[in-house]
């Protein structure tokens, strides 16, 4: 018999706020984490707005350890020191051999890349630091959090796009139900706001050029959306069996993580499937695995990425699942206020979904003006709402056609 599964600490490092009180309250007061771009001059990029990190700071590790960390392990030290302190795990009795790592990251150490790319034609190959390759490596996140920590348990990075956080979460629970750990710290983290990141996204035309209203540039399902917003951050969760929950006294449950679902578009490297059918057996595969029928979904935290295919596909999906009932499951995308954190929004994401379920308390969609006829399901919009939730869902789909959605469902007081 499989194991339950809960959720018993969070962390959170985003563009509004780098722990859990203010972030939460910053998502569900409609508060745009979006601003013109201040890590480097961005004036000859067609999108010079993003998602950034302000007031970063991590005094729990030396001057000289944080230098040969790169700012996406970074984030996902802190996002986990936090999960811990929330969770109240004491370190010094936990078996470190059952606790495991399991982080997310889409694209890894691209500052660092380019940084020491720039010396290597300026100085030559000898002045290249020999931290370029840890600090690069995407699995560095979670290899410095085991290290941090002392945990021996499954350690690794999974690696799908936009999916990677919530791939990460979903390997978690798999390992916890089937008995192969009793504490997982999982999530994913990234940060790469960075000149070449940057024009590698204005390229695709990924980007919304909406520069003179950074605040008003992501508006997912919006009729006037012209692309996502990139931002940065991370997010990371205590995950443990209820067992070994209950049997330490862990003294809050947010939420039990009850299911997660896969699939592939197998479609296009970039966009998604036009009637979003890898998105619906996503959630399908998800429903099926956490035992939940479709007339049982309250909520559903979206992908929205603010981009013209993805939210048209995605408002397919969820009309192909649901049917008729569609229209009655409120949808929000926080990515509205958050922007797009790559391979860090679907732990982002998933835990707005657990204190959704938690607190009764739906963040909104902001920025909706304009209803698309396209997507004409209930967003939330711009106003949190509150609503009673026993289940949840929230998707979270990737470049390269990986989806994922994970199952939340409400914790018995």
């Amino acid at each position: 018999m499989k194991k339950k599964v809960v959720v018993t600490g969070i962390g959170v490092v985003t563009p509004v706020g780098n722990d859990i009180a203010t972030a939460w309250h910053n998502l569900v007061e409609g508060k745009s984490g979006i601003g013109p771009i201040t890590a480097f001059d961005a004036g000859g990029h067609d999108t010079r707005i993003a998602g950034e990190v302000k007031n970063f700071e991590l005094p729990e590790v030396d001057v000289k350890s944080r230098r040969r960390m790169d700012k996406f392990v970074q984030f996902a030290l802190k996002a986990t020191l936090e999960a811990i302190k929330d969770s109240q795990l004491d370190l010094a009795v936990l078996d470190k051999t059952r606790a495991g790592v399991i982080i997310g990251a889409g694209i890894g150490g691209l500052r660092v890349i380019e940084e020491q790319h720039a010396i290597l034609l300026k100085s030559g190959p000898s002045r290249v630091s020999p931290f370029l390759i840890p600090m690069l490596i995407p699995d560095m996140a979670c290899g410095q959090v085991a290290i941090h920590l002392g945990l021996k348990g499954p350690n690794f990075c999974t690696v799908s796009a936009c999916a990677s956080g919530a791939h990460a979460l979903a390997t978690a629970l798999s390992l916890l139900r089937n008995g192969l750990c009793e504490v997982v710290l999982a999530g994913g983290t990234e940060s790469c706001i960075t000149p070449l990141g940057l024009a590698g996204f204005c390229s695709m035309k990924a980007l919304s050029t909406r520069n003179d209203e950074p605040e008003k540039a992501s508006r997912p399902f919006d009729r006037e959306r012209d692309g996502f917003v990139m931002a940065e951050g991370a997010g990371v969760v205590v995950l443990e069996t209820e067992e070994h929950a209950r049997g330490r006294g862990a003294p809050s449950i947010y939420a039990e993580f009850a299911g997660a679902g896969m699939s592939c578009d197998a479609y296009h490297i970039t966009a998604p499937d036009a009637e979003g059918e890898g998105a619906e057996l996503s959630m399908s595969n998800a429903l099926q695995d956490a035992g939940v029928r479709p007339d049982e979904v309250d909520y559903i935290n979206a992908h929205g990425t603010s981009t013209p295919l993805n939210d048209r596909s995605e408002t397919r999906a969820v009309k192909h699942l649901f049917g008729d009932r569609a229209y009655r499951i409120p949808i929000s995308s926080t990515k509205s206020m958050t922007g797009h954190l790559l391979g860090a929004a679907g732990a982002v994401e998933f835990i707005a979904t657990v204190l959704s379920v938690k607190e009764g308390l739906i963040p909104p969609t902001i920025n909706y003006e304009f209803p698309d006829p396209e997507c004409d399901l209930d967003y939330v919009p711009n106003k949190a709402r509150t609503y009673q939730i026993k289940v949840a869902i929230s998707n979270s789909f990737g470049f390269g056609g990986h989806n994922a959605t994970l199952v939340v469902r409400r914790y018995p007081d």
